[in-house]
């Protein structure tokens, strides 16, 4: 088969799924239908201001990048020293050979540019005040490419009694999933964060809840003690009602680990991190709840 041949057989695939994805998301009532539902109207969603995007021929080549720790590590660094930055200044996580390869592909889809001073980078795009907004932009993506969800991200509301952001709000076949994005590792988040989630999760009550660290590092030790010290803080009976669990009941533990890193809390709510594959774990809890185990 010739270049143009195929080129054209993955533009005919690429149209039929999107007719397929169409025609799902038509069989079930539309994100915004399903937050009317709940009384939630969109505020804001998506703020531009402080994400990190290449112009549309590079998104799919960006989007595969992603998927890889060691590049958005990376990309953390690039953040950091945005103004002006050396290959060495962005190798703490991969060998200089990656890092310089990462560094040329950032070139290459134009993210960032060259210094005045030999041998040095600059975002083209600044100030980037950190890599958090992009995250988001990132899972709402995995969401849609992976998974056939309608996704947004960067969400408000007018809400009298519960405020912030939402990070990710995607509509899976029928039912409504909220994902909370960290970016930062497990020793910068704080027990206020934890209460915070749990007052969204509650007042939107989506069908699955997902909260997600980008970290490989180990949410046993911090994170799942501060679960388990909001619930027993929380006046039971909404939490009970909503989790389908018993706070105040020790015959099993109340969050029980799924694998590895990821663990869940009845069969509504789940806290993962970027172990081995982001799309492999919301696979993995997509699954759970599908088959209510």
């Amino acid at each position: 088969m010739h270049e143009d041949e195929t080129q054209d057989e993955i533009r005919a695939l690429r149209a039929e799924i999107g007719r397929l994805r169409k025609s799902l998301r038509e069989l079930t009532p539309a994100l915004a239908t399903l937050l009317r539902r709940r009384g939630f109207r969109v505020y804001k969603k998506e703020p531009p201001d402080d994400l990190l995007l290449p112009a549309r021929q590079f998104m799919d080549a960006y989007y595969a990048h992603l998927n890889k720790y060691s590049f958005r590590l990376f990309l953390r660094d690039v953040i950091k020293h945005q103004e002006l930055f050396a290959v060495k200044d962005v190798t703490r996580y991969s060998t200089q050979e990656v890092t310089e390869n990462y560094t040329t592909f950032l070139l290459k889809i134009r993210l960032v540019e060259k210094a005045d001073k030999a041998g040095t980078f600059r975002l083209r795009k600044r100030p980037i005040m950190s890599f958090g907004t992009s995250l988001e932009w990132f899972l709402s993506e995995v969401l849609k490419r992976e998974f056939a969800a309608e996704a947004l991200w960067g969400i408000k509301f007018k809400r009298p009694m519960v405020g912030g952001d939402y990070d990710v709000i995607a509509k899976i076949d029928g039912s409504l999933l909220y994902m909370e994005v960290k970016s930062s590792p497990p020793k910068q988040v704080y027990t206020k964060e934890i209460s915070a989630f749990f007052d969204r999760m509650l007042d939107l009550a989506p069908e699955v809840t997902v909260f997600f660290m980008d970290t490989e590092l180990r949410m046993k030790d911090k994170i799942v003690p501060m679960f388990e010290e909001e619930m027993q803080a929380r006046p039971s009976g909404a939490l009970a009602s909503y989790l389908g669990v018993n706070p105040t009941a020790r015959e099993k533990p109340l969050i029980e680990r799924i694998e590895k890193e990821l663990f869940q809390i009845g069969n509504k709510l789940f806290i993962i991190n970027a172990k081995d594959s982001i799309v492999g774990n919301i696979e993995k809890v997509l699954g759970r709840y599908l088959r209510k185990t």
